[in-house]
């Protein structure tokens, strides 16, 4: 291929990629008019299920409204409550993927590689699968209440990258000629996905955690405490399980992406392990999750602590890509910044 052909590509790819963070921040508009609708709706007195003679879907409606929905997280797609502004959202978060996806399509195509091998390829990439796995889990679970915060994750980290972090495309460096960074990186990046939806999931989590606890405390239980859209979601208990069901299929990918970066780093430089900041906080990010789910299962870390520490997790995932990526100098600064 020819350098003006990588060049006009490389272009397209760069328009696709802002037409969908254009797209992305309009779908977080929609799925924040839908928040903001839901809190109106709960702020309307409800009447109580026993007082209703409707049957058990005015029972149901009458327990969603008091935050006891535990079990709507697994509607089936057809059977969920008909939210437009939900429905708009979700449906421009699929076109902007589709013109997310196409521009690392395009990008990978002009590098003639995959598309992830400095920092603004792994944000392209990473940020598409966070997308992508919301969309997929969204025929399982009814998440569209965590689209905004998802949205608004992929509009500052993929918005971000784009104005800082993107390098025209260059010819890949010798340690990264290896099957593994297909393997390695492509891991790395799905459980990146997965932990950003724990981690989205837990901060829910606080929020109704705190709303459940004013509402015990108070004595005026008709009263709203919090924003009002958390009485339409589910428990404080349910959101934790679901966060943890995430950060255990997060952990397996992470230890795989541990694994296979040793592999690769003796394949490479001809030791398993030699301490570079990168592989320190690789394992770092390990241990934290490893903490948090034993702690959960076999210490009782229930509630804000379990949430705190999924949030941690996370945050140490961010702090990997950006800081350590930035201003930390080793065998692994593949960034693509001079």
């Amino acid at each position: 291929m020819t350098g003006s052909e990588t060049l006009a590509l490389d272009s397209i790819s760069l328009l696709l990629v802002w037409t969908a963070i254009a797209t992305y921040v309009l779908a977080f508009i929609a799925y924040t008019i839908d928040l903001a609708q839901r809190s109106a709706s709960a702020s309307v007195p409800q009447p109580e299920p026993a007082m209703v003679n409707a049957g058990s879907r005015v029972s149901h409606l009458g327990q969603s409204r008091r935050g006891g929905m535990g079990n709507t997280i697994h509607t089936p797609p057809r059977q969920r409550p008909r939210l437009l502004w939900a429905r708009i959202g979700t449906s421009l978060t699929v076109l902007g993927f589709l013109f997310q996806l196409a521009g690392a399509i395009l990008r990978g195509v002009a590098a003639e590689r995959v598309p992830w091998a400095n920092m603004y390829e792994f944000a392209l990439t990473g940020t598409t699968l966070i997308v992508a796995v919301y969309l997929l889990v969204l025929r399982r679970y009814d998440l569209r209440f965590l689209g905004g915060f998802l949205i608004c994750m992929v509009v500052l980290l993929l918005g971000g990258a784009t104005i800082s972090f993107y390098v025209e495309v260059v010819p890949l460096m010798d340690p990264l000629k290896s099957v593994w960074l297909v393997i390695h990186v492509f891991v790395a990046s799905l459980a990146t996905a997965l932990f950003a939806i724990a981690c989205g999931i837990s901060v829910t989590q606080l929020l109704q955690t705190r709303r459940e606890r004013r509402s015990r405390a108070s004595a005026d239980t008709a009263r709203i405490h919090g924003p009002g859209f958390l009485r339409t979601l589910p428990s404080a208990d349910a959101l934790e399980s679901l966060a943890y069901r995430f950060a255990i299929v997060g952990f397996v990918f992470w230890t795989f992406t541990l694994i296979a970066g040793a592999i690769w780093a003796n394949d490479s430089w001809g030791r398993y392990w030699g301490f570079d900041v990168k592989e320190v906080w690789t394992f770092v990010i390990w241990v934290l999750y490893a903490g948090y789910i034993h702690a959960r299962a076999t210490r009782g870390w229930r509630g804000t602590r379990s949430a705190w520490l999924s949030i941690i997790g996370f945050v140490a995932v961010l702090f990997n890509f950006t800081i350590v990526n930035m201003f930390f100098q080793g065998l692994h600064s593949y960034s693509g910044l001079t």
